[in-house]
């Protein structure tokens, strides 16, 4: 009987809310913290506590995903922006009041100095880029091959990537299952993604 009663509980998560301890789904929100820029993952009723808070520590994570076919970004533009790879997210930080160039790596999220004169130019061309709300969404680039992925993303989506290449390199390049992850989590985001024309 003990045994049933065991098998009759319901198994912890395993992941819980970072503020109130409460068990967490494996789709759960994620709450930006002002004061350590870290994530905080967090159940619908602490991400629902500090929406619209404006001087809260926490900011919630935005959900939205906008794909942006017409982003105008020429070949000479992407190599203006000194990202070495294919890959790269774009985020505005709040602490250092400027945009914030990133690539994932196996060594895990790598930044790049990004040019404040490219990042105004990119922007000037492309109105949509002037709506990221600062720390918390990100254009996300895929030009790994022949893909165009250009996608406004919650940040938690960037670092999601970042972990999956750091944890799934392999060799010098990478690995082909490491390739095929990348090119699943883009062709996921593409099929959520609002599209968003003139960029």
């Amino acid at each position: 009987m003990a045994a049933l009663r065991r098998l009759a509980r319901p198994r912890e998560a395993d992941e819980r809310c970072e503020l109130c301890s409460a068990p967490l789904p494996a789709d759960h929100r994620h709450l930006f913290d002002e004061r350590t820029e870290a994530l905080a993952c967090a159940c619908q009723a602490c991400s629902l506590l500090f929406t619209g808070r404006a001087q809260a520590r926490y900011r919630p994570v935005p959900t939205r995903v906008l794909s942006l076919p017409d982003l105008v970004l020429s070949a000479e533009h992407w190599e203006s922006l000194d990202v070495p790879v294919g890959l790269a997210f774009f985020a505005r930080s709040s602490r250092l009041g400027r945009v914030v160039a990133r690539y994932p790596s196996p060594a895990g999220p790598t930044e790049s100095q990004l040019r404040l004169d490219t990042w105004t130019e990119l922007e000037a061309a492309n109105p949509a880029l002037r709506d990221l709300q600062p720390d918390v969404e990100a254009l996300l680039v895929n030009r790994v091959g022949a893909a165009a992925d250009n996608l406004v993303v919650p940040i938690d989506q960037c670092y999601a990537l970042v972990g999956l290449v750091r944890t799934g390199w392999r060799g010098l390049s990478g690995g082909p299952e490491v390739w095929g992850a990348v090119a699943a989590f883009f062709a996921d985001l593409r099929a959520r993604a609002d599209v968003v024309r003139d960029a």
